[in-house]
């Protein structure tokens, strides 16, 4: 499969409604819904997945049910960031056994490795696959801010190929350019818009769970094909589902939006809570205000 680009999705992972298992029916149907809908690649087990909610079993479900439902339509990438290398290591390994196109990595992010830690972590896990790492750069989230010049570092893992960049500094894409070249390639993690014009070749979207199709257009209308005022006008259009699911709540947010558009993916995974009442209320009148509540009904009735 050629190199990633374009607009992929970080799966929410659906569970069923007391939380207690994955909801493995819902999740095919939601991976049919996303590619119908023109989604570019597909991110399951990320953040928004509540990866570090879910148990070895559920996992090797999850990976199973994504990529044999995708067929290799679009390319399937698996979180697989662990806090041990060898647990990552490991989990990597099985990603790729189970047929993923490639893995993401966010680094450890309790033991705050150092730089030279950082690269024996990544070089570990690149030895003992073949298919592409997107190391995942998400200080707020991870306590490591993998800058560019540690990435450039990284980039001469041969399997390490990509970054999601998720600061809210949309020159590091720049940054990032300029040292790596064409060596790595750069998908927002936050700031897709913004990033397209800097060269980023994709985004790594929350909001494409709820918006697939509008996401995709918009890496297109930037980067494909250039039309700047037709993006930015979309841009404006789709931004508050973007600040919805945006921040702490990206997970609490995009899962009441499925509830609030008819296509329930089951509550979070504890310690998260629902979304508050007030704010789902919010939410719904910004779903219905831009004419995206009844956008599920193919996946719902499926």
């Amino acid at each position: 499969m050629p190199r990633a680009r374009g607009t992929m999705t970080v799966l929410v992972t659906p569970f069923t409604e007391d939380g207690g298992a994955v909801d493995l029916p819902a999740l095919r149907r939601l991976v049919d819904w996303q590619i119908e809908e023109g989604i570019h690649g597909l991110v399951p087990l990320g953040s928004t997945g509540e990866f570090l909610a879910i148990g070895r079993e559920e996992r090797q479900a999850i990976v199973e049910a994504c990529v044999e439902t995708a067929r290799g339509r679009v390319p399937v990438y698996i979180g697989t960031g662990a806090e041990v290398t060898g647990d990552a290591v490991e989990l990597a390994r099985e990603a790729e056994r189970l047929g993923a196109d490639g893995v993401m990595i966010i680094p450890p992010f309790y033991s705050v490795p150092t730089e030279d830690e950082l690269f024996e972590h990544y070089r570990r896990i690149g030895e003992a696959i073949s298919i592409p790492i997107m190391v995942y750069n998400n200080p707020a989230a991870a306590n490591v801010d993998i800058r560019p010049e540690t990435l450039a570092r990284l980039a001469r893992i041969d399997t390490v190929r990509s970054v999601k960049e998720s600061t809210l500094e949309v020159t590091r894409v720049r940054d990032i350019i300029e040292l790596c070249g064409d060596r790595i390639d750069v998908f927002a993690g936050v700031l897709g818009y913004e990033s397209f014009w800097l060269g980023a070749v994709g985004w790594i979207a929350v909001c494409s769970n709820l918006i697939p199709k509008e996401s995709a257009r918009l890496f297109e209308l930037a980067v494909d094909e250039s039309r700047r005022d037709e993006a930015l006008a979309l841009y404006r259009r789709i931004l508050p589902i973007v600040r919805w699911v945006g921040g702490p709540r990206y997970v609490q947010a995009t899962k009441a939006g499925f509830g609030l558009m008819g296509a329930s993916m089951g509550p979070p995974r504890p310690p998260r809570l629902p979304l508050p009442g007030e704010q789902r209320v919010a939410f719904g009148a910004d779903l219905k205000r831009l004419g995206l509540l009844d956008s599920l009904s193919r996946l719902h009735a499926r």
